[in-house]
């Protein structure tokens, strides 16, 4: 099985009507709105009907789930009933389990063709009863598949179908063994499909032992990324990522927004910062229960919340229709989890947004993106302060706008009485400055370094690191302050310490980074012991700061 033979599909001139599904399917799927197939459903349902295996090698959101279930659902409306499942469908989360038990249900809703969805993560009992009465489809994962067919709950016997999605998911969660064990109970007589975004090796000799004379389908990389996804990469320090993605946040103002980071550690972090930062945000990875993940997107079907900061391998199988951006805080390993991510959103005709941010190491690895997608990614720039404050004040004007004014007699009165002190439109000022800082993001607002790959530092004759960078005043200088992200500091708490108490304006304050343990800030060179000296042995957040001028990264233990 090689690549060389792999067919790339084409659906030109395809309507789901020439493909020889079942008229009441037909029907059904017309009333879904399904018109014109996708290159794998164009390719793969054919082949299915026909009786073929099939490998089919896409990437997510290009139509997967009803290119193996229409076929698998015509089969089985032609059969007599079963007492066992006579398909089985294995997916590697909860999430696609349900999403692809939705998707059985909405095709087959005029047949008479029964699903189950098993998982864990949820009671036994519901699952062992329905396999009691009789299902035609079982929707599993891996583990507790096993676990069914283990305790004699789930029996193959009668097995036709057997379906593998998203196998290389499976594979990277560790359900290879899984996975074979249940190859070992399935009829050799069934019929196979296996449909994967990617192909490593170790699933190429899975699909060799398990597939017979395959039908295989690649849909490559520039028919994967829908063009009515907008891709835009920001060149950004690792350790600017917050500060930016808040940025981005301001100035986009997602409906809905799957932000993906590459460990649970770094979804939590990031999920505390934005969640103290005002914005309605939860964490998605594999840490968390089946009943909080289900929580969690249903507050994000709901509009409860607009941002999920999600892992690869949770995120997997997750699909919401209000979804408008996909950010990359951190860059997948590989091309084909870029496509796989982005996927998620502009779906069904809709346009969406797809954001990466890339430190200047990864440079490459966005041009290998670009190679595998066959579509450029547009370089932008860091939307500036400026700009972060003309869409705050658009999105003020608005809010002004649609205010509907009741009641007015005591805002008459205190206007009336502070009308000696100052002008009508000094007090229309002040006020929608409250209103304006009342909705500002602390860290949105905190500098941005342009990652650019020369030096930055040069060391100074006292052994002490200065940074070339000019303030607005001059030179600027590095200040370590022994408290961080483990203390919950945020940017606005060290910014209102150093102006509280030393008199700096909060513009005159430069890049500020936080770290688990310790934060680095920059501020003018001429005022740097003064700060030093007002912030030593102060407290932040009920811990006693320690303050010095920062001594490098070496000095940071």
């Amino acid at each position: 099985m090689h690549d060389e033979d792999a067919t790339t599909p084409a659906s030109a001139g395809v309507d789901f009507g020439s493909l020889g599904l079942n008229p009441v399917l037909q029907e059904t799927i017309a009333q879904l709105g399904y018109v014109t197939p996708t290159p794998i459903q164009a390719a793969a349902i054919p082949a299915l009907l026909r009786g073929q295996d099939v490998l089919g090698l896409a990437a997510t959101g290009t139509g997967k789930t009803a290119a193996y279930s229409l076929p698998l659902l015509h089969q089985l409306a032609a059969c007599e009933p079963a007492e066992t499942p006579r398909a089985l469908i294995l997916v590697p989360t909860r999430e696609l389990a349900r999403q692809v038990g939705q998707s059985l249900s909405a095709y087959s809703a005029s047949l008479s063709v029964s699903a189950l969805e098993v998982y864990g993560g949820t009671p036994m009992r519901a699952q062992l009863r329905a396999l009691q009465r009789g299902v035609d489809v079982v929707v599993g994962t891996p583990g507790r598949t096993l676990d069914h067919l283990l305790r004699g709950t789930l029996v193959l016997d009668a097995l036709s179908v057997l379906v593998l999605d998203e196998a290389d998911a499976m594979l990277d969660m560790g359900f290879q063994d899984e996975l074979e064990a249940i190859l070992e109970k399935a009829p050799e007589t069934r019929q196979t499909a296996l449909f994967s975004a990617t192909f490593p090796n170790r699933l190429r000799d899975i699909a060799a032992r398990t597939l017979t004379a395959p039908e295989t389908i690649r849909v490559r990389g520039g028919e994967t990324t829908r063009p009515q996804i907008t891709q835009r990469a920001y060149l950004v320090h690792h350790t600017d990522k917050p500060a930016v993605l808040a940025r981005l946040l301001a100035v986009e103002a997602p409906e809905a927004a799957l932000v993906f980071c590459q460990t649970r550690d770094d979804v939590d972090a990031l999920t505390r910062i934005l969640g103290e930062d005002g914005h309605r945000v939860e964490p998605f990875h594999g840490g968390l229960s089946q009943m909080e993940r289900d929580r969690v997107m249903h507050r994000l079907h709901t509009g409860a919340i607009n941002l999920v900061i999600a892992t690869d391998v949770a995120a997997r199988g997750l699909d919401v229709d209000r979804l408008t951006h996909v950010i990359n805080v951190d860059l997948p390993a590989r091309p084909e989890s870029y496509v796989h991510r982005i996927g998620r959103t502009g779906r069904a005709g809709r346009e969406g947004v797809a954001l990466t941010l890339v430190t200047p190491r990864q440079r490459r690895a966005l041009q290998a993106i670009e190679r595998h997608t066959k579509q450029p990614i547009t370089r932008a720039k860091v939307p500036t302060r400026a700009q972060l404050d003309a869409v705050r004040m658009a999105a003020l004007a608005e809010r002004i706008r649609g205010v509907t004014v009741e009641d007015v007699e005591p805002y008459h009165a205190l206007i009336g009485a502070m009308a000696g002190e100052m002008t009508p439109l000094e007090i229309a000022t002040a006020a929608l400055q409250l209103l304006s800082a009342a909705t500002r993001s602390a860290a949105a607002e905190a500098d941005i370094t342009e990652a650019l790959p020369p030096k930055r530092r040069e060391r100074r004759s006292d052994g002490h690191r200065e940074d070339r960078r000019r303030g607005g005043n001059g030179p600027m200088t590095s200040i370590f302050v022994g408290s961080g992200r483990d203390d919950r500091v945020r940017p606005s708490d060290l910014v209102g310490a150093i102006c509280g108490e030393t008199g700096l304006s909060g513009r005159a304050i430069g890049a500020i980074k936080i770290f688990p343990r310790f934060s680095l800030i920059d501020v003018p060179a001429d005022a740097a012991d003064h700060v030093i000296e007002v912030l030593r042995g102060g407290a932040l957040r009920g811990r006693r700061l320690t303050v010095r001028r920062d001594r490098g990264p070496k000095r940071h233990r």
